[in-house]
């Protein structure tokens, strides 16, 4: 029997698929047409879904334009797009994310690029000041520094640093023999920070890298419900299988109250909107209702003086309205995904065996049983002290991180013309040095992989391949 779908949930506003379908329900292969893509050219994530009325598609092609047309600084006679910095990392949603693909570390010209940011905390000293911020902030930022590093500033504004990048090499051997060296990050100030522009930093600071992900499938991630996820957690690892995942519970400005996460490394984010209001405040210094503040911290006086967009605007004292915002989310939730063929079976196979969809879990049904197949279970892992980045989220402590999606990780090379960097701050080159990082809940998984033959191996992994 196919599966069907109400017009009642297609009508959804929030979360539109398409009102130009006439009839009252749909199947699933319906469905998959207006979700997915065959195509497989550097374009493949920035296909409109299909089937948007006029509106919609109005509504998209705004929330695009506000995504990939530079901001510029205030004042200005733009004033829809004035606003930016004084202190920022990037212009656009896109120079980040390439063509709504995945970021590289280093630029063509070897150069580090903008899509890789580090982000600042330091330790609660647990006063009630500090337990206030935790509680709905998730972390206390640098007292100097704020909570990410901003490598640009405008006029008068110097910039706040520059980042670095350095590894040592580290050995992994294989039960039969073969040897595979990773990159282990160095961290700390000297190894990642140069030219800072106001002072030392916090003795204590954490400094985080991370590398901006590809925009994939959020719409539909949206819609797995808080229940399909908390049902999924195993805090106490009560079933005895090594696996305790945990959701994130964060602070939504938007709504005043605290919901499950979903989104970012760590699922500090409980929506769309939210994510992309965080992420036009961090990096480009654009308020907003969900963010009102810019950028600038106390210790920054020429940043404060800056000259601001609100002063040109009559109806909005916030860089980013709700009705920009809503576009933006909107282009984001309405963008296919790739299509996936799976052709290496056996490779399924020894995904399932070895006990990577205890925490990769194939599938969801959405409303009415949809089935999409996104291989994550959305929940928090202790990923062991090799990926410990020394920063707590909310519920997320220092070597928890979400599970990350799996859908289309093959295809990242047609956006990049080259083999992404995983994992959250880029340092592993391909899917095999990924796994190898893999420690904590994941450690028996991982060994349990390398324990498989080469050939079994790269089963697994051309399988990973064509999700």
């Amino acid at each position: 029997m196919q599966k069907k779908l109400s017009y009642s949930f297609l009508y959804l506003s929030t979360v539109v698929f398409t009102t130009a379908l006439l009839s009252n329900e749909i199947t699933q292969e319906k469905f998959d047409k207006i979700y997915t893509t065959k195509n497989n050219s550097k374009h493949i994530f920035s296909q409109q879904i299909t089937g948007l009325n006029n509106e919609q598609i109005d509504k998209f092609i705004e929330g695009k334009s506000f995504y990939r047309i530079p901001w510029v600084e205030a004042p200005s006679a733009t004033t829809a797009r004035d606003g930016l910095g004084p202190l920022f990392n990037a212009n656009t949603c896109i120079s980040c994310h390439p063509k709504n693909g995945k970021g590289s570390i280093y630029n063509e010209n070897g150069s580090i690029s903008r899509s890789y940011i580090i982000r600042v905390s330091i330790p609660s000293n647990g006063s009630k000041q500090h337990q206030d911020i935790l509680k709905f902030n998730g972390f206390v930022s640098e007292k100097t520094y704020g909570s990410q590093i901003s490598i640009n500033g405008s006029l008068n504004v110097p910039f706040e640093a520059k980042p670095l990048v350095a590894y040592k090499d580290i050995t992994v051997t294989y039960p039969d023999g073969e040897i595979v060296t990773l990159k282990q990050p160095l961290h700390g100030v000297d190894h990642q920070l140069t030219n800072l522009n106001y002072g030392k930093l916090h003795e204590k600071v954490s400094l985080s890298s991370r590398l901006a992900p590809a925009l994939l499938g959020l719409g539909l991630l949206e819609q797995i419900t808080d229940e399909q996820i908390l049902a999924n957690e195993d805090i106490d690892d009560i079933n005895k299988d090594g696996i305790s995942g945990k959701a994130n519970i964060v602070y939504s400005p938007q709504d005043k109250t605290f919901k499950v996460g979903r989104y970012t490394y760590k699922a500090s984010a409980p929506s769309v909107i939210h994510q992309s209001a965080a992420a036009a405040n961090n990096d480009m210094s654009l308020t907003s209702p969900l963010f009102p503040n810019e950028n600038c911290t106390n210790a920054q006086e020429n940043c404060l003086k800056a000259p601001k967009g609100d002063a040109m605007r009559a109806d909005t004292p916030f860089d980013l309205p709700i009705h920009r915002l809503e576009s933006i989310a909107f282009y984001l939730k309405n963008l296919k995904i790739p299509k996936s063929t799976i052709t290496e079976f056996e490779g399924e196979k020894l995904f399932a065996q070895i006990g990577c969809i205890k925490c990769h879990i194939p599938s969801f049904n959405l409303a009415n049983s949809y089935k999409v197949k996104p291989f994550t279970d959305m929940l928090l892992h202790d990923m062991g002290e090799g990926l410990s980045d020394g920063r707590v989220e909310f519920k997320a402590t220092e070597q928890e991180w979400r599970t990350a999606p799996l859908w289309g990780i093959g295809k990242h090379k047609l956006t990049l013309k080259k083999e992404p960097e995983l994992l959250h701050d880029g340092r592993a080159k391909t899917i095999e040095e990924a796994i190898l990082w893999h420690g904590g809940e994941a450690l028996k998984i991982k060994n349990d992989f390398m324990s498989l033959t080469k050939e079994q191996r790269n089963k697994v992994i051309n399988y990973i391949k064509e999700l």
